[in-house]
């Protein structure tokens, strides 16, 4: 009997952000329509269905092998699940996000004392109420289905502890931040017994392998140049190289190409110090995956 490995994939949005990563990582995920909840993969032994991130954890406990979620939903569920790896992909929504306490601007709650006896909405209901219990304050937590802005705005609540990535959706509804309740990162997480099998587990750990090293080429390119013997010594130094450059002779006496990887933010930056230090035939190229 064929092995499968059932991974669950977050609906919404975190979805376009982890098929992206997982196409570059070497994986096509396809869907028939936007309504499905079964992808297709180009992998036949693995078995993808798409599941709101908030459940992923509960189900990956029961009756999924692995799946994609954050770190804030685990601790919302208190599942007993493994930890493959951390995916955090600054280009898009897998970046670290923060869940924060957010009252109107003109609220007279400055701090977290001044939620005693307050009515707070979220959808992080028990995370909210351990932060609360730290601070020793006694406040009514009440879950939000959504729209958790819309209902301190209206006065429907007194606060909320919401998700922000940027701060600009607070302020665009006129909301202030009082204190960070948690922050929280992607993570690639398994269930504890699929972990025990060697197969699901080696499966595991080559997607792991492949997903993360599609994440650290995001923030890096390739440099490839010419440069001659005399002018090596001041190319070289100015390349911040994962571990050293390669350098090859080529077959016209006296030259040799150089190739590296180095941060994509400082590329714009080196390349004409690398012309001017005697580098010529400089070629930037992206990269799929940098494997450490």
């Amino acid at each position: 009997m064929k092995k499968i490995l059932k991974l669950g994939l977050p609906k919404g949005s975190l979805q376009e952000a982890t098929f992206k990563i997982f196409k570059k990582a070497g994986f096509n995920l396809s869907l028939s329509s936007e309504r499905s909840y079964f992808p297709s993969i180009d992998d036949s032994e693995i078995e993808p269905i798409l599941l709101r991130a908030q459940e992923i954890p509960r189900y990956v406990e029961t009756d999924l092998d692995c799946g994609i979620t954050g770190e804030d939903w685990i601790q919302e569920n208190g599942s007993k699940v493994k930890e493959i790896c951390e995916l955090v992909y600054a280009k898009q929504s897998l970046r670290p996000v923060r869940w924060v306490v957010a009252v109107p601007v003109g609220s007279s709650i400055k701090t977290v004392k001044d939620l005693k006896g307050k009515q707070i909405a979220t959808e992080l209901v028990n995370v909210t109420k351990k932060f609360l219990k730290i601070h020793k304050i006694k406040a009514n937590v009440e879950f939000s289905w959504g729209a958790t802005e819309v209902k301190v705005a209206q006065g429907l609540v007194e606060a909320i502890v919401e998700l922000t990535e940027t701060g600009r959706s607070l302020k665009a509804n006129k909301l202030k931040e009082i204190a960070t309740v948690c922050e929280s990162t992607t993570k690639f997480i398994a269930n504890r017994n699929s972990y025990k099998d060697s197969w699901k587990r080696n499966k595991m750990e080559e997607i792991a392998v492949l997903l993360k090293g599609a994440i650290t080429a995001e923030e890096k390119v390739g440099l490839k140049m010419n440069v001659k013997k005399g002018n090596l010594k001041k190319v070289i130094a100015l390349l911040p190289a994962l571990k050293r450059p390669t350098i090859s002779g080529l077959s016209a006496e006296g030259w040799f190409a150089v190739e590296t990887i180095i941060d994509e933010q400082i590329v714009r930056l080196l390349i004409p110090k690398l012309k001017k230090a005697g580098a010529q035939g400089i070629i930037e190229y992206p990269l799929n995956k940098v494997i450490y």
